[in-house]
């Protein structure tokens, strides 16, 4: 079938970004597979992750069909565009149907996008993997490609307000190289390696990063192991 909506989203979001001059660095998307399925895993630091994760297939001109909670699919907004661009809903009280429906978009040569720690990290460190994405790379008979974005929790993360001006934020993007998911391992074996790769690609998309915060006030968006004050992982858990 044609993709009616979401080329025309993706020049949508090009646009808005050329706007507010975001200086976009990305890395390691011949990675992507040209054809045939794959999950693609990634970091989750921002509201904005699921598009620029996704435009990390576009050099290959794949299309990335997310997994996104079922609530997003309700908002009168965005919930028709997240159906027309064939993302998948997850209901956390019914995941095996959004699984179902991931292993036959997989095993007919989609792309799969799914963030393994489930919500937003507010340290801004790699919190837990979920060993879904394992799990469905195995059955599926794919591989994972780990991914690592850097920058995006400075337009829109959870906590703090939108930054959608111009004011020339800089993303950073890393992808690896395709990690295989053999039936004969544990997927928690799998998780484990498949996050490692990721801490390693965030890691070096860090160290690429070219800006600093510009003083105290405007460290929150660096993690307090880097001297910035966003809170740590335990910090966070206190809180909640």
């Amino acid at each position: 079938m044609a993709e009616l909506v979401y080329p025309p989203v993706i020049g949508a979001a090009h646009g808005l970004f050329r706007a507010l001059d975001i200086r976009i660095d990305m890395k390691g998307t011949e990675n992507i597979p040209r054809k045939g399925g794959a999950v693609l895993v990634s970091n989750h630091i921002g509201y904005l992750d699921f598009i620029f994760a996704g435009l990390t297939a576009r050099p290959q001109k794949r299309l990335v069909r997310f997994m996104a909670k079922e609530s997003v699919f309700r908002h009168r907004v965005s919930g028709p565009l997240m159906r027309a661009m064939k993302h998948i809903p997850v209901d956390r009280k019914q995941g095996e149907t959004a699984y179902q429906h991931a292993l036959e978009s997989l095993r007919s040569g989609e792309i799969i996008g799914v963030f393994p720690e489930a919500t937003i990290s507010q340290s801004f460190t790699l919190k837990s993997f979920k060993s879904g994405a394992a799990r469905m790379a195995q059955e599926a008979g794919v591989p994972l490609i780990p991914v690592a974005l850097w920058g995006t929790q400075r337009l829109w993360t959870k906590g703090r307000p939108k930054n959608l001006k111009r004011s020339h934020i800089p993303v950073t993007m890393r992808v690896g190289e395709p990690i295989e998911a053999p039936t004969d391992q544990y997927a928690g074996a799998i998780t484990r390696r498949l996050r490692e790769r990721v801490q390693e690609l965030l890691d070096a998309a860090q160290r690429a990063y070219p800006e600093k915060p510009r003083g105290p006030e405007d460290s929150w968006w660096l993690p307090a192991h880097l001297g910035g004050t966003a809170p740590t992982a335990a910090q966070v858990r206190e809180a909640g």
